[in-house]
C-alpha cells in the first residue's frame, strides 16, 4: 500500500514593524531568550489594523505611543523566520511613525539598542533586508 504523505504548508507569520532612524542608526530590541535584534512591533491580533497592532505592540514593548494618523509603510519583504520552524517565513510591513516617550524596555524586551549599518550580523533576516534598502535608497550611510 503506498501512502501518498505531503507535508503541511508552514503558514506565513504576518509581522507589523516600527522603523525609527537617528543618526545612522536604526532603533532595534532583542527580546527575552533570543539572540537576534528585530525592530520594535509583532503581530495583530484578531480584527485588529496595522495601525491599531503596531500601535497596541509598541506601547507594551517600549512605553512609546505612536500618532495614528502619523504610519507611512517604508516596506512590505518577506523572508526567514529568525528561530522558527524549518522553513518558517515571516512577511514584514514596516512603518514609520510619529512616537511620543522616550523608548525605554517594557516586560518581554531584554535590550534596546539603536545599531548601525556596521552591525547588520546582529539582526534578524527580515530586518537585514530592510537595512540593506534604507542603505540602497540613501535612508542610512552604508558605514
Amino acid at each position: 500500500m503506498n501512502i501518498d504523505y505531503t507535508a503541511p504548508e508552514v503558514p506565513v507569520l504576518d509581522v507589523l514593524a516600527w522603523v525609527v532612524l537617528r543618526d545612522d542608526r536604526m532603533l532595534t530590541v532583542r527580546t527575552r531568550g533570543r539572540d537576534a535584534f528585530y525592530l520594535p512591533g509583532g503581530k495583530r491580533e484578531p480584527g485588529e489594523s496595522d495601525v491599531a497592532a503596531l500601535r497596541r505592540e509598541v506601547h507594551e514593548e517600549l512605553g512609546v505611543e505612536l500618532e495614528p494618523d502619523s504610519f507611512t509603510l517604508v516596506a512590505e519583504l518577506t523572508a526567514p523566520a529568525h528561530g522558527g520552524l524549518p522553513d518558517q517565513r515571516v512577511r514584514m510591513r514596516f512603518y514609520e511613525a510619529v512616537g511620543h516617550g522616550r523608548p525605554s524596555p517594557g516586560r518581554e524586551i531584554e535590550e534596546l539598542a539603536w545599531l548601525p549599518v556596521a552591525d547588520r550580523a546582529r539582526l534578524a533576516p527580515a530586518a537585514q533586508l530592510l537595512l540593506d534598502r534604507l542603505v540602497t535608497e540613501g535612508r542610512l550611510a552604508a558605514g
